[in-house]
């Protein structure tokens, strides 16, 4: 087709994404987007609100959605002090796709189900 890239992308750059998938695809990045996607919350609120979370694997998974621009701590001097997250512009821009493949995954369960019921009694 005429005026169209090819879709050639370069080794490194497929390595990062794939390293960016990786972080936001994860279990606890998922849940805590998803969490955040309509007000900040506090870390316990956080904590909470996400089944299973261990305070260490809460922490990691902020720190990873911070440093990759997907959320912002903010810190207010009180005491205790207080410690607030939210998502940034580029992290509800992605809680839509997020909230999308979700909503397939729960459209889809029977027949994944199925599927997985199906190669088990293969194998």
């Amino acid at each position: 087709m005429e005026g169209t890239e090819p879709l050639v992308r370069h080794t490194a750059d497929c390595m990062k994404v794939s390293q960016v998938l990786s972080r936001i695809a994860g279990k606890w990045s998922v849940l805590v987007i998803m969490l955040l996607q309509k007000q900040p919350l506090r870390f316990s609120e956080l904590k909470r609100g996400v089944d299973g979370i261990s305070q260490r694997m809460l922490t990691l998974t902020l720190r990873h959605l911070e440093r990759d621009g997907l959320v912002t701590r903010a810190v207010t001097t009180s005491i205790p002090p207080r410690v607030d997250y939210e998502l940034t512009e580029l992290g509800h821009s992605l809680a839509g796709p997020i909230q999308t493949v979700g909503a397939w995954a729960f459209d889809h369960l029977p027949q994944i189900e199925e599927a997985q019921a199906l190669y088990d009694t293969k194998v």
